[in-house]
């Protein structure tokens, strides 16, 4: 892995290196059975209280008794053979990257004491104590360095692993903001289009149509008996155009409009959608409206519908209901639409169907076009319900039924 440093791989075989490199020459010296038998005591002593996965050095007194024996050990390896001076020196690094705190330093001085007591050799008490504050001095300078070198490792560890965190993060706002930028692209083209179509409606209405409407009026107020008759055949030709012409610039502006909202509010229309549905896919449906209905803002309108509409769709496709239950309440300030069926429902996380869950997606991002509220409620087999809560923004005054305000 790339954050396992050198002394990551190296510090494992310490222990195991200060003890074998000096039993080694021992050994290769002058064959002592016990030499033997004391340098693998204390490699799998140091293996079942450190290394292992039984690793007990985490409680104070486990790890005083490990200490302790490997002391004991170290002393009578020193009292054998002097090259296992060298295992003392190991036992410095265990202590420090063992012991915590000050503690340390208690350990370096019974390990120091261990070592000269087992190579005492009759020097004198003066000479013991420099030896003894010497090798302290050493061997603490040593551990401080070691700690330093372990503490340095343990920050860049942690560094890595907070940078690896962060371009973790980066990479995942990145994505949700590449998403986000699509569905935005997305429902600013349907923006675009609906606005458009809006547009393209209230000119019809407002220019073509009530144009045609005044010269039909004009043609049908006029008296025949007034005018000759080839002039009444004229008038006849004119109205029967402009009769034409104004029945094309109506359809024109339904057609900028769902059906059912052409010449009805938004109940009525519901009522009409979900009949047919019904009568398409034998599934009952039962519409309601609470609260005072009221004219609403076209595009309030339209959404409501389509949602009404894919929520249907998706239970006769997926859900496999028996009944369908549609609820539209009007209220003060919002209007919502409930949509119930008690088909087998699904895993909001994971909806599996055909369409990836597009047909959620496309009714979720018109309602919050509206700054409305969105929510699924579902689970497997106990169906599926489906609100739809947007503000209730008024008709626009004058608007005439069947146009697109």
């Amino acid at each position: 892995m790339a954050d396992v440093s050198r002394w990551d791989r190296a510090w494992p075989a310490l222990p195991y290196l200060f003890i074998a490199l000096p039993a080694l020459f021992s050994l290769m010296s002058r064959w002592r059975p016990e030499v033997a038998a004391l340098a693998a005591f204390a490699a799998a002593w140091h293996w079942l209280m450190v290394a292992s996965r039984f690793s007990r050095i985490s409680r104070a007194p486990a790890l005083i008794v490990h200490l302790a024996v490997l002391l004991a050990v170290v002393w009578l390896l020193i009292r054998i053979d002097g090259a296992f001076t060298v295992t003392g020196v190991g036992t410095f690094i265990q202590v420090f990257a063992l012991v915590p705190g000050w503690w340390a330093y208690a350990g370096v001085a019974a390990t120091v004491g261990v070592m000269l007591t087992a190579r005492s050799g009759g020097r004198g008490l003066g000479e013991l104590a420099f030896s003894f504050c010497v090798g302290v001095l050493i061997a603490s300078t040593v551990g401080l360095l070691i700690r330093t070198v372990s503490r340095q490792n343990d920050q860049r560890k942690a560094m890595i692993a907070e940078l690896e965190e962060s371009g973790a993060k980066l990479a995942a706002l990145a994505e949700e903001n590449a998403g986000l930028q699509a569905q935005l692209l997305v429902q600013a083209r349907e923006a675009g289009v609906l606005a458009e179509r809006q547009r393209l409606a209230r000119e019809i209405h407002d220019t073509i149509a009530q144009g045609l409407t005044a010269i039909l009026t004009q043609l049908e107020a006029a008296d025949p008996a007034a005018v000759p008759a080839a002039v009444r055949a004229r008038l006849d030709i004119a109205r029967s155009m402009a009769k034409e012409s104004l029945t094309e610039a109506r359809r024109s502006v339904q057609a900028l409009r769902p059906a059912p909202l052409h010449e009805a509010q938004l109940p009525a229309a519901l009522r009409e959608v979900a009949a047919a549905w019904s009568r398409s896919t034998g599934v009952p449906v039962a519409v309601s409206v609470t609260g005072e209905s009221r004219p609403l803002h076209a595009e309030v309108e339209i959404t409501l519908l389509r949602v009404a509409q894919e929520a249907m769709a998706n239970a006769g496709k997926h859900a496999g209901a028996a009944r369908v239950g549609l609820t539209l309440s009007y209220m003060e300030d919002v209007v919502a639409l409930d949509v119930r069926d008690d088909g087998r429902g699904f895993d909001p996380a994971n909806p599996g169907h055909t369409d990836g869950g597009f047909g959620l997606v496309a009714m979720r991002q018109r309602v919050t076009r509206l700054a409305g509220d969105f929510a699924v409620e579902t689970a497997p087999g106990q169906g599926t319900g489906i609100s739809a809560t947007v503000p209730a923004i008024p008709a626009i005054p004058g608007t005439p039924t069947g146009s697109a305000s």
